[in-house]
């Protein structure tokens, strides 16, 4: 099976060397020459079987993902599908597969997860879309997938634009998560009584009800930097959170952990705090996502 994959980034490089280490030919294309297998799109698409096209988008969200998709679908013929793995809002994917279906190009939408830990361990996928279109990607999914039984790691959660919904909430509750650790960690060395902070945290990684890989992430953060002193509390949202927030706003559904969450992380730019230290620790160590140094206005480290 041979696919085109669009961005080769952190994500996109990962992607493809985990599917081809699966045995599905890709042909990746990026704005970087030096890391691309072709020069264009448009040798992209030559470069795939005519009416079976399956191309895969890893880029930016927004205004850089609907050109991409808008110039596959100049490009491609009817029988051929365009994949957006990218962290798109999900309103913006019912308009494209409308645009794409004009010209019986297949659409579906996938929420990735995994970061930079997805190519040793699986990326948990999450796809909206028609059913028989999924049905014949599911060779793809199966490679990019974690290994053991596949409703583990990855999910056909609905219609066209179900599998970008279902990552953002998500992301949503991945906030949560990240800032009650981060402010378990704080707490922790408010006062003189715990003397070992990171091999308490350590602790709770086996056994408790409170392990999580994300628990892990944190503790291997605090064992290369304890005090946590190298990384600023300067937290970045991706937008998925707010997107979270909004859909619960106009869901009338209460999200008090999740908005709070969000919110810290405004708060993060106003002063100094060791829990949103500990968030940007999270960010860095599972999506590869770039922290400042610590200091006035320090810059930021990829």
């Amino acid at each position: 099976m041979r696919i085109g994959l669009v961005g080769l980034g952190k994500m996109g490089a990962n992607m493809a060397t985990r599917l081809r280490s699966h045995g599905i030919d890709v042909v990746g294309y990026d704005r970087d020459p030096a890391v691309s297998d072709v020069l264009s799109l448009a040798e992209l698409v030559a470069a795939l079987p005519a009416g079976e096209r399956i191309v895969w988008v890893m880029v930016p969200a927004g205004g850089i993902t609907d050109a991409v998709v808008t110039d596959l679908g100049a490009l491609m013929t009817a029988g051929d599908a365009v994949i957006d793995g990218g962290n798109s809002h999900y309103v913006d994917d019912a308009p494209r597969a409308d645009a794409l279906a004009e010209a019986g190009i297949g659409y579906l939408d996938v929420g990735v997860s995994g970061g930079v830990w997805g190519l040793e361990n699986g990326y948990g996928l999450m796809v909206g879309g028609d059913a028989d279109l999924v049905a014949r990607v599911m060779p793809v999914f199966d490679a990019l997938r974690p290994e053991g039984p596949r409703e583990e790691g990855f999910v056909h959660a609905g219609d066209v634009g179900a599998g970008h919904y279902a990552k953002m909430v998500h992301n949503g509750i991945e906030y949560g998560l990240m800032q009650a650790y981060a402010e378990g960690f704080e707490l922790l060395g408010a006062q003189d009584i715990v003397t070992d902070v990171p091999g308490t945290m350590k602790a709770w990684t086996r056994g408790t009800v409170v392990r999580s890989w994300l628990l892990e992430l944190l503790v291997k953060a605090l064992e290369d930097d304890p005090e946590l002193a190298r990384i600023s509390d300067w937290v970045e949202d991706s937008g998925e959170g707010r997107w979270t927030v909004d859909a619960a706003i106009d869901a009338e559904v209460p999200l008090p952990v999740i908005s709070a969450a969000l919110f810290a992380r405004f708060a993060s730019r106003q002063g100094a705090s060791p829990a949103m230290k500990a968030v940007a620790a999270l960010r860095h160590q599972f999506g590869g996502h770039g922290v400042r140094e610590a200091g006035p206005a320090g810059p930021q480290v990829p």
